[in-house]
């Protein structure tokens, strides 16, 4: 049984819960977002894995998931870095957000995200209960892609993409 930081919207602990259960209610949680970047500027994305309980088969930002209980989010990172592509990099907190969507399914993401980069040339070895796919991709190219086909998407990677890119791109120059 995987559990969540239950938190306030300070990002103050407030306890914890069973991830499915913090889901199927709704209730503010701490996920962590890592973005990573080649030596070209181009951002690795993955393809999220068919059989996850939400947002199956949609390309997403590097990795993405949930620090357990008294895990720094910044030590989270680190290890889902490393345990979905099999990448070690050295990571930066950009920013940090809040989101809320219910999807069809009925689970609800309400999660207090902290967002991390990243640099890496190493090719992911992907971890596929994670990720079924990978691929690098230069910002332009994403962003059209993103609004051309925006169905494609995670939704708090179009978030991230849409409301945050310009920190996105400081962190890139």
């Amino acid at each position: 049984m995987i559990e969540v930081q239950l938190v306030n919207l300070n990002d103050e602990p407030i306890g914890s819960m069973e991830k499915l259960e913090a889901h199927q209610k709704g209730l503010l949680h701490r996920a962590i977002s890592v973005f990573i970047f080649n030596s070209k500027g181009e951002m690795l994305l993955q393809r999220r894995a068919l059989e996850k309980y939400h947002s199956p088969g949609l390309w997403t930002n590097t990795c993405c998931s949930h620090p357990y209980p008294k895990e720094k989010p910044e030590q989270a990172a680190i290890r889902r870095l490393n345990e979905e592509m099999n990448i070690e990099s050295p990571l930066h907190f950009a920013f940090k957000f809040i989101y809320k969507v219910e999807f069809s399914n009925g689970l609800i993401e309400h999660e207090l995200d902290h967002v991390f980069m990243g640099h890496s040339d190493k090719t992911p070895h992907l971890n596929t209960d994670e990720a079924v796919a990978f691929k690098w991709v230069n910002l332009n190219d994403l962003k059209k892609d993103i609004k051309k086909h925006p169905e494609n998407y995670t939704v708090w990677f179009k978030i991230i993409i849409n409301e945050h890119l310009n920190q996105i791109e400081t962190y890139l120059s």
